[in-house]
């Protein structure tokens, strides 16, 4: 297979009624790695809206149990991705997903923007850092698909459009991006796990790396110090050179799923997708996230 054959085959395939077959290719054959990462910014930027950040604060997990929180995260989405929404791990995995949910209430705009950054944060990474921009069949894809996982988990509102999904994003976080002592410890632990998953002597300069890619709007409501720019241009440069490095390499001949990258660490002898999670207790622990109906897992 040549390096972009499977390009050539994605843009031979409806956007719309192949849409999650589509973003599997790009994210487990095309862009694992990068997808990852921006999944990984995705979820962060939450943290610096206050009413999600605090009660994220308030549940712990993110603090106490970052690692685990991390692995359940990645795992129960990952399997929709994997087998899809219509499969009997895809239904287990969402309707866990509802079920942790069940005990917390959080607005419905704040559950859009949270799906917002799942649509729009890779598009950004990897048209920055990619070996490759994503195609116009990925980015129509990708809204579709998360627009159904929407619907599954009772969001109402989705935007239709990836136009529609960013212009959403923008506007939600200029109006909401703000302050809050409990998010910045939320967003403190997270960036130890991520440092701890590499030798602890590399921590202080994973740290500083990580606030380099950082936009000026998240800094700012983390309020942390603004990165030199000689240490954000070679941080960024130093990820764009892995694109370009990328895009020389043979394509993948296998996908490469959320539950085979090393940054899971919880479950080394396997997990059952039902099992993963927490059991909220409101004001305590778990998922401050609204869920909907029982019907929304179906």
């Amino acid at each position: 297979m040549k390096r972009f054959e499977r390009l050539e085959q994605i843009r031979l395939m409806d956007p719309v009624r192949e849409a999650s077959e589509i973003y599997r290719l790009t994210a487990t054959y095309e862009f694992p790695w990068d997808f990852t990462r921006a999944l990984e910014l995705a979820l962060y930027r939450t943290y610096a809206v206050p009413a999600i950040g605090r009660l994220l604060a308030e549940t712990a997990e993110l603090t106490d149990r970052a690692q685990k929180r991390y692995d359940d995260t990645s795992l129960l989405l990952d399997a929709v991705v994997e087998h899809g929404f219509g499969s009997e791990q895809g239904r287990t995995a969402i309707r866990r997903i509802n079920q942790m949910h069940r005990s917390y209430d959080i607005s419905n705009d704040d559950m859009r923007y949270v799906l917002c950054t799942f649509v729009v944060m890779p598009k950004r990474w990897i048209d920055t850092y990619g070996w490759r921009r994503l195609s116009r069949h990925e980015i129509v894809a990708s809204a579709v698909h998360y627009r159904t996982l929407g619907r599954h988990m009772g969001i109402e509102g989705a935007p239709e459009t990836y136009e529609e999904f960013e212009a959403c994003l923008d506007a939600y976080e200029e109006a909401h991006f703000g302050w809050d002592e409990g998010a910045r410890r939320v967003s403190d632990s997270t960036i130890d796990l991520m440092a701890s998953w590499y030798p602890r002597p590399l921590a202080p300069l994973l740290r500083k790396s990580t606030l380099a890619l950082l936009d000026e709007s998240l800094l700012k409501a983390f309020r942390y110090p603004t990165p030199s720019a000689t240490t954000r241009a070679l941080v960024r440069r130093a990820v764009r050179t892995r694109g370009r490095v990328v895009r020389l390499l043979p394509p993948r001949r296998a996908p490469h799923y959320a539950r085979q990258n090393r940054e899971i660490k919880g479950y080394p002898d396997g997990y059952r997708l039902e099992e993963l999670g927490t059991s909220p207790v409101p004001g305590i622990r778990g998922c401050p996230v609204r869920h909907i109906d029982g019907s929304a897992a179906e």
